[in-house]
């Protein structure tokens, strides 16, 4: 399917993940077809062994419900598919220590630091979120991802919602999809500004450079808005308050460095390194040493799975960004002198 196409799926919120939750319209064509074989000709980018995984757990739903892999279709039905690409399925249990901002029964709240990889991959095999999860409660084994239903990049900090259990994992997955989920983080960028706005830009795979995201032209990429605000301007950076309204990967990152405010030490949007005219000694001693994009996730607020009651938690700004905020403080505050 083209992305123009009306019976293409929708993508919905993923929170900067690449954990997707789409919906597609049953073809009239494909009526009389098994759901996994209905599957796997709509959604022809995932095998149907593992779509067929999908529809047993839960994760592939027909009208809302759940339904069995030979259930045959009508045509015209919604589907809903909680995409998302294969983990280490053989993750180990490792005692990493987790920053629990909340904790109950259904759910983890957890405040990521910065380093953490969030799932296990290639190149992270050990020593990740997932690895902690399973240390800290094995039967989030048993759930999808480990009940992870969102990401966050390897070196931005902060909140995390996990789920514990089946009925935790649906729920959340659901509010994200709808954008229920209130997101806000910090980020510190290059450049003095005047005053917020909303970055209201599709985003899609960049056209030569596989591991970064870019904006792109309506229709060639997922819908994507940014809504931000200043918090403190200093003489050559702004610390920006932003809000998700929709959750792509790389998001904040890609939006701000569209709207030509790159985060200092995002190293993938960044661009060339550069020091502000006539920096005091301090300023240029820790703009040298931020090597990660200065990005902390620090509110995050959802309904609870099971009570139905709201959940707001926060998480505090990290030292290294504390640091280089203080830091950009003083270098302002000593050239109005």
């Amino acid at each position: 399917m083209t992305p123009t196409d009306p019976q293409a799926p929708a993508a919905v919120d993923s929170d900067e993940s690449d954990f997707e939750l789409q919906e597609a319209t049953v073809p009239v064509e494909l009526a009389g077809k098994r759901f996994d074989q209905a599957l796997a000709e709509m959604f022809p980018d995932f095998s149907r062994s593992r779509l067929t995984e999908w529809i047993k757990g839960g994760d592939a739903l027909l009208d809302g419900k759940p339904a069995r892999p030979r259930d045959a279709v009508r045509g015209g039905e919604t589907v809903s598919v909680a995409l998302r690409t294969e983990v280490e399925t053989t993750a180990g249990a490792e005692d990493i220590p987790l920053r629990i901002v909340y904790e109950d029964a259904d759910v983890l709240v957890i405040d990521k630091p910065a380093g953490l990889v969030v799932h296990p991959g290639a190149g992270n095999p050990r020593g990740t979120l997932v690895n902690a999860l399973l240390h800290f409660d094995p039967r989030m084994a048993e759930l999808p991802r480990a009940g992870i239903v969102h990401r966050l990049d390897k070196d931005t900090s902060g909140l995390m919602v996990v789920a514990r259990s089946l009925r935790a994992h649906a729920s959340l997955v659901q509010q994200l999809s709808e954008r229920e989920v209130h997101r806000q983080y910090v980020a510190v960028v290059v450049g003095p500004m005047i005053a917020g706005g909303t970055v209201n830009a599709p985003i899609g795979r960049h056209a030569t450079d596989r591991v970064r995201q870019a904006v792109v032209k309506e229709g060639a990429g997922r819908d994507a808005i940014t809504h931000y605000r200043v918090r403190e301007r200093f003489r050559a950076h702004t610390v920006l308050e932003c809000r998700l309204e929709t959750g792509r990967t790389h998001q904040i990152r890609v939006h701000m460095a569209h709207a030509k405010h790159p985060l200092i030490g995002d190293p993938l949007y960044g661009g060339s390194f550069k020091l502000p005219k006539a920096a005091t000694p301090e300023l240029v001693e820790v703009l040298r040493a931020f090597k990660r994009q200065a990005l902390h996730a620090e509110k995050l607020e959802f309904v609870h799975p099971n009570t139905g009651e709201p959940v707001t938690t926060t998480a505090p700004i990290p030292d290294d960004m504390q640091l280089l905020i203080a830091t950009l403080r003083a270098d302002t505050a000593a050239h109005k002198l």
